[in-house]
């Protein structure tokens, strides 16, 4: 009955039906119908911000977010992402709240129905170079400039950035826009996939289980290893490791 697809005259009917099974289908169905429309409202609350944009007339709408600021090692990766006014994303949250597994499903998804998509990683030595709050508004920036399709508005998570053109920074935006819920799930896809990569290379941190944060495991390797190339050496505690060695 799950993939099955009844009218309403036909719903009605089956509630009618006393068999216990069949109440306990209906119920199922009552449930995930409920579901799906709490999805679908989600949905339309979270494309509040581009529907004012286009009301003023912009058609190019632009979801920015970044992820890995707080890592003590790792790149810094931002992704912007232009998607079509109609697209099929319900249930697209924040990339916070998805698994690993949910995450890449709907990277996929992102991917096959955005209009344009790109991203911008900013190594820990530029990090160290220009502080993590300037290398996140490059990163964001050359994400933006990297679009095949040039942006008319940008929709940006808690930043602002050094471009012209015309902007709207949202606080906690990935739970609030589309276009950022999908900006801020590419680029920690993206993100993870380059952490797993550095743990082939650096195995006694476990960046493939902690993505450069500060973890137990993490610090341990630091005690023992010392800091890799990857390291943010500007960032306690791997400064204090450096002048301990």
């Amino acid at each position: 009955m799950s993939d099955t697809v009844l009218t309403d005259e036909a719903v009605a009917e089956l509630r009618l039906d006393p068999r216990k099974g069949v109440q306990q289908a209906i119920k199922t169905w009552d449930t995930r119908q409920q579901k799906q429309k709490e999805l679908e409202n989600q949905f339309f609350t979270m494309q509040h911000y581009e529907r004012e944009a286009r009301q003023k007339g912009y058609q190019h709408i632009a979801g920015v977010d970044e992820v890995g600021r707080g890592p003590l090692a790792g790149p810094v990766v931002s992704a912007a992402v232009i998607l079509p006014k109609e697209c099929d994303l319900v249930g697209i949250n924040d990339s916070k709240q998805l698994s690993k597994t949910e995450r890449e499903k709907w990277a996929k998804r992102i991917c096959e129905q955005a209009v344009s998509i790109h991203y911008s990683i900013i190594s820990a030595q530029d990090i160290d170079r220009l502080n993590i709050y300037q290398a996140t508004r490059l990163s964001m920036k050359e994400a933006v400039f990297g679009l095949s399709h040039q942006p008319d508005f940008l929709l940006v998570d808690a930043m602002s950035i050094d471009a012209p053109i015309p902007q709207l920074s949202i606080i906690k935006g990935d739970a609030k826009s589309i276009s950022i819920a999908a900006a801020s799930i590419v680029a920690k896809v993206k993100r993870d996939q380059l952490m797993s990569d550095y743990a082939q290379l650096y195995p006694e941190f476990g960046f493939e289980h902690n993505a450069g944060y500060g973890t137990k495991e993490h610090l341990e390797g630091l005690k023992t290893v010392g800091a890799t190339p990857i390291h943010r050496v500007s960032f306690k505690p791997v400064s204090d490791y450096l002048r301990k060695s």
